[in-house]
């Protein structure tokens, strides 16, 4: 995989294909190779950039508290160097987040925007929520990070015929590092533009996965609610990682919207 150090900050991506260019962001705990079944289907048509995330995979993990806003300039940074002035963007879960943050920080840089089974903001408390947060930390604490990765991608692969996908899932996660997995579930608690929804401009489409445990279903309804204009679009039989579990429906969703924007 290339790498480009930012300020001594060493960042990882894959970059493949020609055309206008299509960035996906991964979510909690994995890395840039989420997106190994979109690859194939976007390449051809698009120059499709997946980097691994602040913390994530074998880009350098923070030595302090990390925020969303830090990881979307670590991010904005990256399409510079890039050369890339304006991409659509696919986030998944944390990656929404970097997604919207990246839209409301430097709006002319965003052609649309796919925000997929994430939220505006993580609220732990909520009743719907299958994971909160202090669930999470608990099982950190006491179990540590590998039960922690067969605890989330249990519910990500539930069925038995996923158990390939939920190892692969398990194995990704567990290889983070304990403490920098710490910081980032903070991170996204602390993320919230409930109110500055308002301020999103570009095409915007909301895709939620029926059987998602991870993000209540109501999370991702208000942002298709909020975003002017945004479309929302349902996956059956899809949990949190629809980009895994349903690849041919995601990525027929994504390359008809993304086709369509002028």
């Amino acid at each position: 995989m290339p790498e480009i150090t930012l300020n001594q900050f060493r960042i990882n991506y894959q970059e493949s294909g020609v055309g206008d260019t299509l960035l996906f962001l991964h979510g909690l705990g994995s890395c840039g190779q989420d997106w190994l079944l979109q690859m194939p289907a976007f390449c051809p048509s698009f120059r499709v950039i997946a980097p691994d995330l602040h913390g994530h995979g074998q880009t350098d993990k923070p030595r302090r508290r990390v925020s969303i806003a830090q990881m979307t300039a670590d991010v904005t940074c990256l399409l510079d160097e890039l050369g890339v002035k304006r991409t659509h963007i696919v986030g998944l879960s944390m990656g929404g987040c970097v997604a919207q943050q990246l839209a409301l920080d430097d709006p002319a840089r965003v052609r649309s925007l796919t925000l997929v089974n994430t939220f505006a903001r993580f609220d732990p408390g909520t009743p719907g929520n299958a994971i909160p947060l202090g669930i999470r930390l608990g099982v950190l604490s006491v179990l540590g990070l590998p039960a922690q990765a067969r605890f989330v991608s249990a519910r990500m692969f539930p069925k038995p015929e996923q158990a390939q996908l939920r190892t692969l899932a398990a194995e990704r996660i567990a290889s983070n590092d304990m403490a920098t997995y710490i910081r980032l579930l903070f991170a996204i608690s602390a993320f919230n533009v409930t109110r500055r929804l308002g301020e999103i401009t570009c095409p915007t489409l909301v895709i939620a996965g029926d059987r998602d445990s991870t993000v209540p279903l109501r999370a991702k309804q208000f942002l298709a609610q909020h975003i002017p204009g945004a479309h929302f679009e349902l996956v059956a039989d899809s949990g949190h990682a629809t980009p895994i579990d349903q690849p041919e429906a995601f990525n027929q969703l994504v390359m008809n919207f993304v086709e369509s924007v002028p």
